[in-house]
């Protein structure tokens, strides 16, 4: 019955709410352990062999998160089954949900985010593609996979708007800083996209924005790749991740005064408690540059007596 039930379940999240790969490879995954750790027990579903199951994962010391992340996913899972009247009730709802240590993101400053953008060589189209998708991604805090899905038609140059598919397939709009509408006019207006070069090939997705060296859409992965490139040559690799723009974006709005709201409409954050955690960061930032620029902790910090 549970092999079935997963595969159900998978069927439905595919068809019926069109999650995206990585979010069914994810669940796959952490249903996939449990599947085996029942089969290996010789039962199913019942409460006894869930808490043999999340026993088991603390004893190997799995991280706290891939423990919540699997709980979640079975609970989704009887949701579903209950939702189709296959069982009656969900055995999870015995079973306390462990708690998450929040930890603070890591953060670009604005000269370290200035010798990101310089990285590019903005004399060849893909330069300017790529230095085009710096200036939208950190200006506006857009995800990887929201930027690779934007069409031509969602842009706005009058309004200076661009329409952006979360994550549900819950669409936003979202404003465009001037700098950011001048690099996308540079490139979609570059004649080198419209024809075969050396590095790449004419349009052939007349639809995306962005565009790899074949002409087609580019995707989150070559994105990604992207951006470690650019964090590599710039220094900045190992400490931070394409991620760390958006909590960035986000920190920098926050320290220009604006609103949690506004920030949490523009990340497109479903819960505004998800957007609080930049007032810790902005919080511990400023206390960062306080300690750095008070006299009487560089006194302290170089080891003089601030009596003297």
């Amino acid at each position: 019955m549970l092999d079935q039930a997963i595969e159900k379940f998978l069927e439905h999240l595919t068809l019926v709410k069109q999650a995206s790969f990585h979010t069914i490879r994810n669940y796959r995954v952490d249903l996939e352990s449990f599947r085996s750790f029942a089969k290996q027990q010789g039962e199913e579903m019942s409460k006894k062999v869930f808490r043999g199951y999340f026993a088991k994962l603390h004893e190997e010391g799995c991280a706290r998160r891939t423990v919540l992340r699997r709980q979640s996913a079975l609970r989704s899972l009887f949701k579903y089954l209950i939702k189709e009247k296959v069982v009656t009730s969900n055995p999870l709802d015995a079973l306390q949900r462990p708690k998450l240590d929040k930890t603070l993101p890591r953060l670009l400053t604005a000269q370290e985010i200035g010798l990101f953008f310089e990285q590019p060589d903005i004399k060849t189209l893909m330069g300017i593609r790529d230095r085009c998708i710096m200036e939208l991604f950190y200006s506006s805090g857009i995800r990887l996979s929201e930027l690779a899905s934007l069409n031509r038609a969602d842009l706005n140059f009058k309004e200076k708007k661009i329409k952006v598919r979360g994550k549900g397939k819950k669409e936003r709009m979202i404003p465009l800083t001037a700098n950011a509408c001048t690099w996308l006019q540079l490139y979609l207006g570059s004649k080198e996209r419209y024809a075969d070069g050396d590095m790449h090939v004419a349009e052939v997705d007349s639809h995306a924005i962005f565009l790899n060296r074949w002409g087609k859409r580019l995707s989150v992965r070559s994105i990604d790749r992207m951006f470690l490139e650019y964090l590599r040559s710039s220094g900045l690799a190992n400490r931070v991740t394409p991620h760390t723009l958006r909590h960035s974006i986000a920190t920098h709005l926050l320290e220009q005064g604006m609103d949690l709201k506004t920030i949490q409409r523009l990340l497109g954050h479903s819960a505004l408690s998800t957007t609080t955690i930049y007032t810790q960061v902005s919080t511990r930032l400023k206390r960062e540059v306080y300690e750095k620029a008070h006299p009487l902790e560089t006194k302290i910090k170089q080891g003089k007596n601030p009596g003297k």
